[in-house]
């Protein structure tokens, strides 16, 4: 995989079924510690087979290490977060994957924030039967984010992210 590369991405949830499908993603970075892809009006297919197109685009932050993802949505002149908890991605000849661990943080462009779907999280670790391990890095990684927010490190900086998507713009102009 290398930069300019159009891939998929696939979300799973913890007992292997696909959640997810996004179509059209576009590598801006592929390093040790993460990939970097952005999209704009890409399909997003669901699990039950319906389909959207995403409405802005956006700069995610995938990490090969951390339990967590980061999405980097551009709003004409401003920008909010989206970040999953989630495993660290893999890649490999079908598409960047990860698995969907229900706990999400959305974060305002005034860098408040509020985590989201702790039902979902409640329901699914029971249904699913994560495992303590899991369930303490779950919990661990998110507290990590929530610092990250607060401290506003990188990517929760806007110029950081409306760079990647600059380079995203020119990329686009060649493909």
């Amino acid at each position: 995989m290398k930069i300019g590369d159009k891939i998929v991405l696939h979300s799973y949830k913890h007992d292997k079924s696909l959640h997810r499908v996004w179509k059209n993603e576009f590598v801006l970075e592929n390093n040790d510690e993460m990939i970097i892809v952005a999209n704009k009006k890409t399909r997003v297919v669901e699990d039950n087979g319906r389909f959207w197109y995403t409405k802005e685009p956006s700069v995610s932050f995938f990490y090969k290490k951390r339990w967590f993802n980061i999405i980097g949505i551009l709003k004409k002149d401003d920008l909010c977060f989206y970040c999953n908890i989630a495993s660290p991605i893999l890649y490999d000849d079908e598409a960047l994957k990860y698995i969907d661990y229900d706990l999400d943080i959305k974060v305002e462009s005034d860098f408040s924030f509020n985590i989201l779907d702790m039902n979902e999280y409640n329901r699914n670790q029971k249904r699913m039967n994560y495992s303590e391990d899991i369930k303490k890095i779950l919990i661990q990684e998110m507290n990590e984010l929530k610092e990250k927010v607060i401290n506003r490190e990188l990517p929760f900086n806007k110029e950081y992210v409306f760079e990647w998507y600059n380079k995203f713009l020119k990329l686009e102009v060649k493909v």
